[in-house]
């Protein structure tokens, strides 16, 4: 296909022919063009089958225009302007990216809890519900405990079959991005917007919020946050959401179990190509591998430390594990690093 920016009769009938067309760096499930139309910039996207062995770019392309059309009422993502579904294309509104910014994170937050209050019960169906961990998870994480050697605590299944529970989707309608990651962010003169929705779903937005207590696990840069940044940007989150519905929001309890949900998740250590293929927590204890430039121990022991630090008294005994799962690895393998702060976000 070279670089042909695929616009097919249809499209073009409505937009003319796209001049200026230069191919930007993305996924390896997409291909991102800008372009110019009668003097106006715009994005095209096309969805494709690569980088992504379980689901087809057409499934992919029906969720994320269907994602992008729900934030647009923010707006929270840039507008759909047209699409051809049987080339997997899509038109987008381009947005000016304002660049870097020294502090970041609560716009960031903001505009996580602007996105997440933007659906309800009436949406019920317009996406995929939020896919939680399974009881699958659970025994990776478990076996996991008895190859380090570290006793799982007598209430630490009953625990985790009660998290389970709790991260049930059903009835909960927030519109989550579905890989909030720094560089699927961009910095407007109306705000941050989120870009990329090919994961989005409906589910409780604490998933979300729970990147920064968790380091961010779908993304390639992990990042740790906390102290005073973290408490910021948790505020500024349960604030905009007390403005915009009306109601708050229990962030220590639900932020608890998010962060539990994303240790016990293997495919959480991978990027996505290599996710439901096998099973990663058993990988960590004989060999570390990289995504990005940190290791799967690396944020695995991040993670260990965040649950320890943030359980809720209905995961105590998984806090407890988590804490010793934690000391047994960084005794196994003192060199590993902590995870890099906010500053380093790439931009």
């Amino acid at each position: 296909m070279g670089n042909r920016v695929p616009i097919g009769d249809e499209l073009q009938a409505s937009f003319g022919a796209p001049k200026k067309a230069k191919l930007l760096d993305s996924s390896p499930r997409s291909r991102v063009w800008r372009v110019e139309f009668g003097g106006d910039r715009a994005i095209v996207k096309q969805i494709t089958d690569a980088g992504d062995n379980r689901h087809g770019a057409p499934a992919r392309f029906a969720r994320e225009v269907a994602g992008l059309r729900l934030a647009a009422r923010g707006p929270v993502g840039p507008a759909v302007l047209g699409t051809d579904p049987a080339a997997c294309v899509m038109v987008l509104e381009y947005l000016d990216d304002l660049g870097r910014v020294d502090d970041w994170m609560p716009g960031y937050a903001a505009a996580l809890a602007r996105l997440h209050a933007l659906t309800g019960p009436a949406d019920a169906g317009a996406l995929p519900a939020w896919k939680p961990p399974s009881p699958t998870d659970v025994e990776s994480f478990l076996a996991f405990a008895a190859a380090l050697e570290v006793p799982v605590p007598p209430g630490v299944p009953a625990e985790l079959a009660a998290l389970l529970a709790r991260l049930d989707p059903a009835g909960k309608h927030a519109l989550l991005h579905g890989d909030p990651c720094p560089g699927n962010d961009l910095r407007t003169a109306d705000g941050v917007r989120f870009v990329d929705f090919e994961q989005a779903a409906l589910g409780d937005g604490l998933i979300e919020l729970a990147y920064f207590r968790i380091g961010f696990p779908t993304c390639w840069c992990a990042m740790a946050v906390a102290g005073p940044p973290l408490a910021e940007v948790e505020a500024v989150y349960r604030s905009t959401w007390r403005d915009l519905t009306g109601r708050d929001v229990d962030v220590a309890e639900g932020v608890g179990d998010a962060c539990a949900a994303w240790l016990i998740r293997g495919d959480a250590l991978v990027e996505r190509a290599h996710r439901e293929s096998v099973d990663q927590l058993a990988r960590v204890p004989v060999e570390d591998f990289e995504w990005g430039y940190v290791s799967a121990r690396e944020r695995l022991v991040h993670r260990l430390g965040a649950v320890a630090g943030t359980a809720p008294e209905s995961l105590r005994e998984l806090g407890s594990l988590a804490r010793e799962l934690r000391g047994r690895m960084l005794t196994a393998w003192p060199g590993l690093r902590p995870l890099p702060g906010p500053a380093t976000r790439p931009w």
